[in-house]
């Protein structure tokens, strides 16, 4: 989309925070976008301690994420998220649909972690374990390996012939085997994983896994490939809901202008007080090693993902001149204009926002740490049978039939026994049901039809009962759940009853 200018003169300097742009003077009828056009970025590679970490987090990332399918646990895939059998298993824990509710606590832990990791440091999660990070460092170190460094990856984009060409296939082809393996994968969260290693070696994927992992694979090859800096600027939308979570005293990557202002080039012997300069020297690194190209001494920008590259690289340049590192560093606004050391920040973290933010995580992770820890692993819905709601039995008894469906979600199979006591306005209460114990496998289901009979001591149409299902096998500690439900008296027993009272 573009619209006419309507004056060369008028056009308005660029916006603090977004880099130095030359204004072009143009025509009063030349047309202008009202998009900016992407700009290819090259980062260079880096090496420091945040490199470091960056790559430690990202070797741990995918070892968990491409090895965890393939463990076993009591002969069955360690975590497996049988979306056809409605069982999530966790290791040694199944979840069922009824336990969806841990579902939200995880998503909650998420959040406040998320606040409260941003509220310290900014976006670490973006800079060091995100998955559009993590997938963009693995590509970009394959792009290194085979195209070269970043001069030589320009070089290359700006030549012709069959080795770029080659070159070019050769990175794609990878790139795109990284992909599939990382599609294979996710699916294998879902569908038994080695199932899906045989289905692969002959080509039988059904239409389900073959959707995801084709769809999974594009979205990586497409994120991590081509996109890049692309989804962390327009498509995600923490960059822009983040200032929300920052104050001044949260830690993020300053430059400070006060050490390194006015900038300039100079030699290393010489003397930069002398020639009325900082310690910048405007050698750019840190914008060469920025993933999303952003200069960081223009001021702290919604762009800046938090990797520290430019800490990494600004370092590097320090050391060779001779100056102290941490021209660009971890700060916060308060200790850039108030000159703290590095005490009064780590103070200052202790904050109000901070100590609420981990009060409220550590009371949520502790509660569900709890209620998964009692968790009971039996559960038992109780559904009377409306095709016949009463009867009376041969023996003057009033009959109601109910469906009962009984989980087992424990990891071993349990024998139960199932037993209806009676009320106050029901008496000489029996169960008719299958041979007692019953038996349920591990981490299964099964329907139960019972018949309940009871002499009514009252006139009431609905009585409330309670079915009680007990473990009797021995192992792990006993099991016990009550689950309450309604016995139905036909209307003529109640006007009878109703007589009789009378």
């Amino acid at each position: 989309m573009s619209v006419p200018s309507p004056d060369a003169s008028a056009a308005a300097p660029a916006a603090p925070g977004t880099g130095s742009r030359k204004v072009i003077p143009v025509a009063p009828d030349t047309e202008q976008s009202l998009y900016e056009v992407r700009r290819k970025i090259y980062p260079r590679a880096v090496h420091g301690w945040f490199a470091r970490w960056r790559w430690t987090l990202v070797f741990a990332t995918q070892i968990v994420f491409y090895g965890l399918p393939w463990l076993t646990w009591d002969a069955r895939q360690a975590v497996l998220f049988d979306l056809e059998a409605r069982q999530f298993h966790i290791f040694g824990l199944t979840l069922w649909p009824q336990d969806i509710i841990y579902l939200a606590v995880l998503l909650v832990v998420s959040a406040f972690s998320l606040f409260l990791f941003t509220a310290v440091a900014g976006r670490l999660w973006c800079g060091y374990a995100c998955p559009q990070t993590v997938y963009t460092e693995i590509f970009l170190w394959v792009e290194r390996r085979i195209e070269g460094d970043r001069a030589a990856r320009m070089k290359l984009d700006r030549s012709k012939g069959v080795r770029k060409v080659a070159l070019k296939i050769a990175k794609h082809g990878a790139w795109i085997a990284i992909a599939l393996w990382t599609g294979f994968t996710f699916v294998g969260y879902f569908t038994p994983i080695r199932d899906l290693a045989r289905a692969s070696l002959s080509f039988s994927y059904g239409p389900w896994e073959t959707f995801w992992v084709f769809f999974y694979a594009f979205a990586t090859y497409g994120n991590a490939g081509w996109m890049r800096e692309q989804v962390c600027k327009y498509m995600c939308p923490y960059a822009r809901f983040q200032s929300a979570m920052f104050d001044r005293d949260t830690l993020v990557i300053t430059y400070d202008p006060v050490r390194g202002e006015p900038r300039g080039g100079r030699s290393k012997s010489a003397d930069a007080k002398s020639l009325g300069l900082g310690d910048c020297v405007d050698c750019d690194i840190c914008v060469q090693v920025c993933p999303t190209g952003i200069d960081i001494r223009d001021g702290l920008q919604y762009e800046c993902i938090g990797c520290a590259a430019c800490i990494d690289g600004c370092n590097q340049v320090m050391r060779k001149m001779g100056y102290a590192e941490g021209l660009i560093r971890y700060s916060t606004e308060n200790a850039l204009e108030k000159g703290w050391s590095g005490g009064e920040i780590l103070r200052r973290t202790l904050r109000p926002r901070v100590l609420v933010y981990s009060a409220i995580l550590a009371a949520i992770v502790a509660a569900a740490g709890v209620s998964l820890w009692m968790r009971v692993p039996i559960k038992m819905d109780v559904i009377r049978d409306r095709a016949a709601l009463a009867r009376e039995s041969e023996d003057d008894r009033i009959e109601n039939v109910y469906q009962l469906r009984i989980m087992n979600t424990d990891t071993r199979a349990h024998r139960f026994t199932l037993e209806v006591p009676d009320t106050e306005h029901l008496r000489d209460v029996r169960l008719l049901a299958e041979s007692q114990p019953m038996q349920i496998a591990a981490t299964a289901a099964k329907v139960v039809a019972v018949r309940v009979q009871a002499r009514p001591h009252d006139a009431q149409r609905s009585q409330s009962i309670e079915f009680v299902l007990a473990t009797v096998d021995g192992t792990g500690r006993p099991v016990v759940v009550h689950e309450k439900s309604r016995f139905l008296v036909p209307p003529s027993m109640v006007h009878e009853e109703s007589r009789h009272e009378h």
